[in-house]
């Protein structure tokens, strides 16, 4: 299976593409979609147009994002709930499954603690899929969230074959 993580933001939207096997995971693609324009819904366009752009060159077959956190700043959440929805919305023109991840999942299941910081997923990230060279801390948090799907999506499966879950 062909999954796209996605980490959220309005100025920056990472990505990261694995393929998930009996063998394991299998990294394919990663990086981040710059937003250059300064005027918010020209920025939404713009996560849109680079999500569906990456759904037409990879062919992921589901898509997992974080979910929005609220921390001190009420405006700051506002906006990146509408970065998520513009991605959303990008992989929905393709009727693709989507699935929400918290922060704390997500390093839980790519470090093992769900306090960890960004660089220790991002060190996780690469020994887990066996990346050379550099790796941004926004494709790696994405690559984070794809890992963290695939591994309930496993899980899940194994459970329903051994009729634990409907």
């Amino acid at each position: 299976m062909r999954i796209l993580g996605i980490d959220p933001g309005s100025r920056l939207t990472g990505y990261g593409i694995i393929e998930t096997s009996m063998q394991g995971y299998k990294y394919i693609a990663s990086g981040s979609i710059r937003i250059k324009a300064d005027y918010f819904p020209d920025r939404l366009k713009q996560i849109f147009d680079g999500i569906l752009e990456i759904v037409e060159n990879y062919q992921p077959e589901q898509m997992a994002i974080e979910q929005v956190f609220m921390h001190k700043n009420a405006d700051s959440a506002l906006k990146l709930g509408q970065a998520r929805g513009a991605a959303i919305c990008a992989v929905q023109t393709k009727t693709m499954p989507v699935f929400e991840y918290a922060a704390r999942q997500v390093k839980q299941a790519v470090v093992g603690k769900g306090a960890a910081d960004k660089y220790q997923v991002q060190h996780m990230v690469k020994i887990l899929l066996n990346v050379q060279g550099e790796l941004s801390l926004d494709a790696s948090d994405a690559l984070g969230i794809a890992i963290c799907h695939g591994n309930y999506q496993q899980t899940a499966n194994m459970l329903s074959k051994q009729g634990l879950l409907r």
